[in-house]
């Protein structure tokens, strides 16, 4: 079985597996971290987000072969408990999380898109985050937290 090199929150790590393995499950099975989740396994409700070189994408559809040799930041590594990535803090603010199964999801996506976005409208916003599903319903949350964390970073 082949082996792969991927850099995870700026750690190598060599993962044997098969190349059409998604990432979600080396990150989540042989790693061990608790995020991003596993929801639908198809791409449609972006519990599983993590960014590849700085760009937001599903990894339960990104096989393990297509990430090695890139850089993947999850959630775990987007900020600190001294120091949270602005859209943390602002999710924290605005007490966004009831269950928070996709807060993976909405945060690392929004925090990618507000990296090549600076002051983005609200349909920017939303367009942006179009695909990522919530059953708790707290998407006017959500919007005040992007917002609030767009507003920190301009």
């Amino acid at each position: 079985m082949p082996q792969y090199t991927i850099r995870v929150d700026g750690r190598a790590h060599t993962i044997e597996a098969d190349a059409d393995m998604p990432l979600l499950y080396a990150l989540r099975d042989d790693l061990g971290l608790s995020n991003p989740h596993f929801g639908c396994g198809l791409s449609q409700c972006g519990a599983c987000t993590v960014h590849l070189d700085g760009k937001a994408i599903r990894s339960c559809s990104t096989p393990i072969a297509e990430a090695a040799g890139h850089e993947i930041k999850t959630l775990a590594g987007l900020g600190t408990e001294a120091n949270p990535h602005p859209m943390q803090k602002a999710f924290l603010e605005e007490q966004v999380p009831q269950c928070g199964y996709c807060i993976n999801g909405w945060v690392m996506t929004a925090a990618a898109f507000l990296q090549t976005k600076k002051n983005p409208t609200d349909a920017e916003i939303k367009d942006a985050l179009a695909g990522i599903k919530c059953r708790c319903g707290t998407h006017t949350a959500i919007m005040r937290a992007v917002r609030r964390a767009a507003d920190s970073m301009a």
